[in-house]
């Protein structure tokens, strides 16, 4: 009695029991008996449950090993997580897109402009002293997105239903203190995307009368919209940098739901340059999957043959990574994905691939990318320093020294 009494405690505290099936619930509640099993226990085995069904390779049930009876029950126990491990792993290392999955379900989105008291500018929030990190700035332009990738960290953040803008942005904008003598390197693309709003509420026109005021200012927006329109219509300065994160379709068709294509993404970056704007390519996060090379290389051999390397800035590079609230909330989403179908391995204070994969893609990609190794700024975004001497041949000492070596690369494009 005392022991169904435990699990009920427990499942009670656990909502995403509820989500799985009568069948795969009265498994868990046996197991937990049979095994003795403790809270974290049976936590595990539910996550793992919702994966399985999120990554749409069957039921909990089917995958668990049998049970073996024997006299030393934490022996057994043991000996059963060993072998489950075991069965996961093969799944992780398999990751196969074959079928669309099922996209997540939206409510309607509230759009609001109110009057703020912050003003969201300062370091880029995912910065840690653990990885090499270029030590950006962020200006939070608007609080949220309405594209809906599975990996975000936004959805962790923000209510993915509202979306608000600062009434005040403009002004608070244009009353930034700045030395003049400091060259600046801002980014707008990490509360939300920097395109997809186009000008809606001016924040556009903000944004460039700040850049044309501040020539020391290096702004980057990043994107997976085609939203190019303000900028094929209107007088862009130099110091503003366009940079699109690319993915294979197939990544982009399950896992960034509602945006741009690739090919729509590819299209847009190439009508900006030729009207001079540069432009930039994040490879960021890139996803290990069956097939992943000749899916990526693709984009690689597009890029060499349709932009010049003058045109480029940068190009970086990153895995997906990430932290226990993330992983949290996309096991409480109502949809399928694949994103948490991989080895999740600690990686300087975050779950990320093994050092071997993230070695494995890097180089590929840098690889497929040496024609332009002398002429575009190439980067690892938030990995561990090590990675660096390996993909390319050479590391920076400290965060400093690669964020002066970054502004001094981008303001020399910008300015020639």
């Amino acid at each position: 009695m005392k022991i169904l009494m435990k699990f009920k405690k427990i499942v009670n505290q656990n909502r995403n029991f509820y989500k799985l099936s009568e069948k795969e619930r009265e498994f868990l509640r046996e197991l937990f008996i049979s095994l003795y099993l403790s809270s974290q226990d049976l936590k595990k085995l539910i996550d793992l449950a919702i994966d399985l069904k999120m990554w749409r390779e069957g039921s909990i049930i089917e995958i668990v090993p049998k049970i073996e009876s024997g006299d030393n029950k934490k022996a057994t126990k043991q000996k059963f997580f060993r072998e489950l491990e075991s069965r996961i792993e093969k799944f992780r290392l398999n990751k196969n897109y074959s079928f669309t999955l099922k996209k997540p379900k939206r409510e309607k989105i509230k759009i609001t402009q109110e009057k703020k008291d912050s003003f969201g500018f300062g370091l880029c929030p995912v910065a840690s002293p653990k990885t090499r990190c270029c030590n950006l700035l962020t200006l939070d332009a608007v609080e949220s997105c309405v594209f809906d990738c599975s990996y975000c960290s936004i959805q962790s953040f923000y209510n993915q239903n509202r979306v608000i803008f600062d009434e005040n942005f403009s002004e608070k904008l244009q009353n930034l203190k700045l030395d003049p003598n400091e060259i600046y390197h801002i980014g707008t693309g990490q509360s939300s995307d920097s395109l997809m709003w186009g000008n809606r509420y001016g924040v556009l026109d903000a944004l460039v009368e700040f850049a044309k005021k501040n020539r020391n200012v290096i702004l980057e927006l990043k994107s997976k919209s085609d939203n190019i329109s303000y900028f094929l219509e209107n007088e862009i300065p130099k110091n503003i940098i366009l940079t699109w994160s690319l993915n294979p379709q197939i990544v982009i068709d399950n896992e960034e739901h509602l945006t741009a294509s690739l090919e729509e993404r590819l299209n847009s970056a190439k009508k900006v340059a030729k009207r001079g704007i540069k432009v930039g390519f994040h490879f960021h996060p890139m996803v290990y999957f069956k097939g992943w090379r000749e899916e990526y290389k693709k984009i690689f051999d597009y890029l060499l043959e349709n932009f010049s390397p003058k045109e480029v800035i940068l190009i970086s590079f990153g895995t997906l990574t990430f932290i226990k609230p993330v992983i949290k909330k996309i096991r409480t989403r109502e949809f399928e994905s694949k994103i948490l179908q991989m080895p999740l391995v600690d990686s300087d204070g975050k779950f990320s691939y093994p050092k071997e994969i993230k070695l494995e893609m890097f180089k590929f990609a840098f690889n497929s990318l040496k024609e332009w190794r002398n002429e575009v700024f190439f980067y690892i975004c938030m990995e561990n320093h090590n990675l660096w001497k390996e993909v390319f041949g050479y590391e920076y000492p400290t965060n400093e020294t690669f964020e002066m070596d970054m502004k001094l690369n981008y303001i020399s494009k910008i300015r020639g």
